[in-house]
């Protein structure tokens, strides 16, 4: 068993998956829930600055995600998703309880997990990073 292709495979559908779920949920915020809608969410949440809130939360989602996907710029991006992570735990979540059945800190947490997880061990060989960064 060769365990870098295990690993590296193993980090592309994991990255896959996360940057899927990301431009699944800008794209509802966009096309599904609409981005008026969504800025009156943000507003009863207390979310700052909530239209300019809901574009960047969209923005952030669809493009960041879609970067995940394609493994560009992978740890930066994951980080940069955390910290978006983190203000939505802070103003939606935190107070809803634990299960997301009510809304609580249940997915924001593992997708903030998730997001770590490229952080640390980067988008793996099977990337655009990796492609890039190959040296000859």
């Amino acid at each position: 068993m060769d365990r870098p292709a295990v690993r590296d495979a193993a980090l592309l559908i994991f990255r896959i998956i996360v940057g899927v779920i990301f431009v699944a949920h800008g794209y509802a915020k966009l096309f599904l829930t609409g981005l008026t809608e969504t800025t009156g969410q943000f507003s009863a949440a207390g979310v700052p600055q909530p239209q300019a809130s809901a574009w960047l939360a969209t923005t952030a989602e669809l493009l960041g995600g879609a970067l995940l996907v394609l493994g560009l710029l992978a740890a930066y991006v994951a980080g940069a998703l955390a910290l978006l992570i983190v203000a939505a735990i802070w103003f939606v979540h935190v107070d809803a309880g634990f299960f997301t059945s009510q809304g609580g800190l249940e997915f924001p947490l593992l997708l903030a997990a998730a997001l770590l997880m490229i952080i640390v061990f980067g988008p793996g060989r099977a990337s655009l990073d990796g492609v890039l960064t190959t040296r000859g």
